[in-house]
């Protein structure tokens, strides 16, 4: 399993060694990933993680929609129902 350590005066350097932690069947993986695309691990790595950073940086923050409806809350036959017997009542008419 590889570990993360960090090299060099890290305030004087545009780029620093790091090691990240990471399980050995995954390493495996990524290295012959990067054999067959002919690129190095570093490169693969780094276009895995500017990647996964772009993707989240697009998704933004979860904002559920506002799905309510006008009305007084539940029927009054809905009131103290079972979940079995709510799903059922939505579906009343629906088919056979």
């Amino acid at each position: 399993m590889a570990v993360l350590h960090r090299y060099g005066p890290f305030d004087t350097v545009a780029h620093m060694k790091t090691t990240v932690e990471i399980s050995d069947a995954f390493l495996d993986a990524a290295r012959k990933v990067a054999a067959q695309e002919g690129t190095t691990l570093k490169a693969l790595i780094e276009t895995g993680l500017r990647q996964a950073l772009a993707d989240r940086k697009r998704q933004g923050k979860f904002k559920l929609r506002k799905a309510s409806f006008r009305g007084k809350g539940l029927q009054p036959s809905a009131k103290g129902a079972s979940w079995d017997r709510l799903r059922e009542m939505s579906y009343e008419g629906r088919g056979t």
